[in-house]
Parts: C-alpha cells; structure tokens; sequence
C-alpha cells in the first residue's frame, strides 16, 4: 500500500503520519480542524514535543498533505482511524468520535482503490470494532467486512515526550476481523515500523490496550496509597521506592503523584469497568484503583492547607502559584491532567490561584473544564503565599527555590534546590 489517510491529526495521528511518510508512503491526513490543517500544510508543528523540522521535509516531498475533506478517501488504500475516545460525565465510554468518522468515511470505501483496510487504533473496549464500528461502515458503503473491505484493530502505543522509544520501534499489536483482513493489516504496518505482534482477533487486540494501562493505573493507586499510609508513619515513600527499587527481580518501580492525567490512564479502565457489566461481572480491582487515584488531589489540597496552616494562614483568601498544568513533564499535553482539578478544588475553597508551565502558555478550551480556558502562564515568583507543583517539568528541577520564603509543596519529589519550607505530598 502506498497511499493510506489517518483520520485524526492529534497527538497519536500525527507522529503516525509522520513514520509512514518517512517510510516513503503517501499520507492524506484527514482532521476537522481548519487551523490546523492549514497549519501542518505549511510545514508548521502544532504539537510543542513534535518537531516542524520531521513535517516540512514530507510536505515539500508531496508525501503529506491534510485535508477536511473525507471524501479524499477515494483516492487511499487504507484508512487509519486515530481520534478520541473520552469518557461521558458518568464515566462511561463516549464512542462518538469514533463513530462520527465511520459516517464520514463509509460512503467512499466503495469507490477508488477496491477492498480497501480500515484500521482503528483509538482505545477502546472488546466489541467495538466488530459490534460498533463495522455495521456502520457496512451500511454506509453498501459493503460487507471481510470481503469487500479489510478491518483491523491495531491499539496506538504512543507516549507523548518519551525519546526511548518511537513510533517506529514501539511493538505494533493487531488483530483482524478475518485472516485475511489481519494479513493486510500486518502489510501495512510493516511497511512503516520494526516489529508487529498479530493476534487472533480483534476483541484481543482491544483488549490487550485495556490491560496495558490497567496494570499501570493499578499499580500506580497501590504506591498513592502507601504513600498516603508511609507519610502518616513518618516515612518517606519515595525512599523505599528508590531502595525497592535495587532489587534486580520481582520489582519495577511506580511513583506516586497529585491524581492520574493523560488520554489513557484515566479513562482506559473504565472501559473494561463498563463493558464487563453486560456479562454481569464486577471489577473491584480496577474501581477501587479509579477511587484511590481520583481521591489524590484531595490529599494533595490536605497538604497544601497543612503547610499554610504552618504560616497561620488558611486556604481562603491565599494566592497560591501552581507549577505544571500538563498532566506529565516536558511536553504540552494537558488531557485529563489533574492539575485541573487541584487549581478548581483550591479555588473552590476561596484561594487566588495563578499558575506557570513553560510548555502550556495557555490553558486551551477541554470538554471537563471549559472555564479554565484562556488563563495565562505567569512568572514564578516568591511573591506568593505557597507554591505547589504538580508537574515535573525539567525547568523545575533546575529552578532555584532556595531563597524562597514561602512554601513550597512538592507532589513529585523533583526539586533540588528547596526553600526552607519544603514539604512533599
């Protein structure tokens, strides 16, 4: 396949772009987006950890181009769908996005290149690609899976800002919806990246998604919680973290933080929470997990009230600086992040609060927190009641606190040079 269309221009879209065009297959990227469109047309990176020096090059080479228009479909052999899949307000799985795309794609699977693949790579539960996705792109195009058209699943593995491993040397999970669907599936991605791993279907592929930021989210609530339990014994948990640590076997390290953010963690296992309801089965391990890592701000917003209390002085009417507002450090994804929920949580209990991120300049418009929308990074400066940083950014741990006088709360462990009031949580 030499021409392929990736629906969806984010933040696991866009490197995919990027990988296959470097491999010298043509790319239509297709997002709604005019801006940004426009912007990546141009050669430019919308996406700060994304570099336009890796999107000029495919452009000037004819390799890429994005477009609003689906009906470019017509013109591709395979079509990559990389849009969100968030959570509704009652936690449960919102399929809109994805089922927005099936509309919009099915009406030209039938025409151009015939038995063209479908590939979806956004998380989501068992079932979807089979039971959701597929009856749709069926009646749109008038077309049966399996024999007029390829359906795949193949889960995206990206970790915005992480230099270790790439798109292009990630394993690539994928099952297919027949043999022959998971053979063109296994083709297409070989042609961009180092290894794929098939399996049998695409309900395991969905699920091995599930699974990977399950295990991460379940173990990421035991460590919040025995720092929670360690910090009332006086001990401190990043210590015996790092001491655990040095055990070559039987051990790999999680760390603890202010709440859980990002497009995966948080939202993953509630896919599996709500679907294992329909064979009448109940995951107490995951919700209690979700519970345990959702309750950190709280702990967090304890900690701050402890170090203010020190100063005689209470949350209500404090100005409190927040460090961070993306959910992990040196990059500019703020998804889910919680410092959302620790700045709305402070000022809900009557504090001032402002915040800096060197890489979030402004906080963008989300569907959890449309009002914090349009605020602006402000200087650090001593000239607060306390500082609490909630991400660890590389700009942080090289900042000079320690002619600080105020406070400083830190939910990472990550600063070096700590004023005299220090505090971690």
């Amino acid at each position: 396949m030499k021409n392929i269309a990736i629906v969806g221009l984010g933040y696991v879209g866009l490197p995919l772009s990027i990988r296959f065009c470097q491999s010298d297959v043509k790319v239509i990227g297709l997002d709604v987006n005019k801006t940004q469109v426009d912007k990546l047309n141009s050669g430019k990176s919308y996406i700060k950890h994304i570099s336009s020096d890796d999107i000029a090059p495919i452009v000037d080479q004819g390799l890429f181009e994005a477009s609003t228009d689906f009906s470019r479909i017509e013109e591709v052999e395979a079509i990559i769908i990389c849009v969100p899949t968030p959570l509704n307000k009652y936690r449960e799985p919102d399929l809109s996005y994805v089922l927005a795309t099936g509309r919009s794609i099915a009406p030209y699977l039938n025409k151009g290149t015939p038995n063209k693949l479908v590939v979806l790579e956004s998380t989501t539960y068992p079932g979807t690609t089979e039971d959701e996705l597929r009856p749709i792109l069926e009646e749109g195009s008038g077309l049966t899976a399996g024999k007029d058209f390829h359906l795949a699943f193949s889960p995206e593995r990206e970790d915005p800002g992480r230099t270790d491993h790439s798109v292009k040397t990630i394993p690539k999970v994928m099952g297919g919806y027949t043999q022959v669907c998971l053979d063109k599936c296994v083709a297409l991605y070989s042609k961009a990246l180092d290894a794929v791993h098939p399996v049998p279907s695409c309900r395991i592929a969905e699920a091995t998604k599930l699974t990977e930021n399950i295990f991460r989210s379940v173990n990421i609530a035991l460590v919040n919680e025995l720092k929670v339990v360690y910090d009332k014994m006086g001990i401190d948990v990043w210590e015996v973290i790092n001491a655990a640590a040095t055990k070559p076997f039987g051990y790999m390290p999680f760390y603890p933080g202010p709440g859980l953010g990002g497009h995966c963690i948080p939202i993953d296992p509630f896919y599996l929470t709500w679907k294992a309801r329909e064979v009448d089965q109940h995951t107490r391990f995951i919700e209690l997990a979700g519970e345990i890592n959702t309750a950190m701000p709280d702990y967090v917003v304890s900690k701050v009230s402890d170090a203010l209390n020190a100063e005689k002085k209470s949350i209500n009417g404090s100005r409190i600086l927040l460090l961070g507002i993306a959910y992990k450090p040196n990059v500019d994804d703020a998804r889910e992040s919680p410092s959302y929920v620790l700045l709305e949580k402070l000022e809900t209990r009557g504090a001032e609060v402002s915040f800096n991120d060197p890489h979030v300049p402004e906080i963008q418009p989300s569907r959890e927190h449309p009002d914090l929308a349009g605020r602006k990074s402000v200087e650090i400066t001593d000239d607060y009641d306390c500082i609490l940083l909630a991400t660890h950014h590389d700009e942080y741990k090289s900042f000079n606190f320690s002619k600080f006088k105020c406070p400083l709360i830190d939910t990472r462990n990550c600063i070096t040079n700590t004023p005299s009031k220090y505090y971690k949580a």
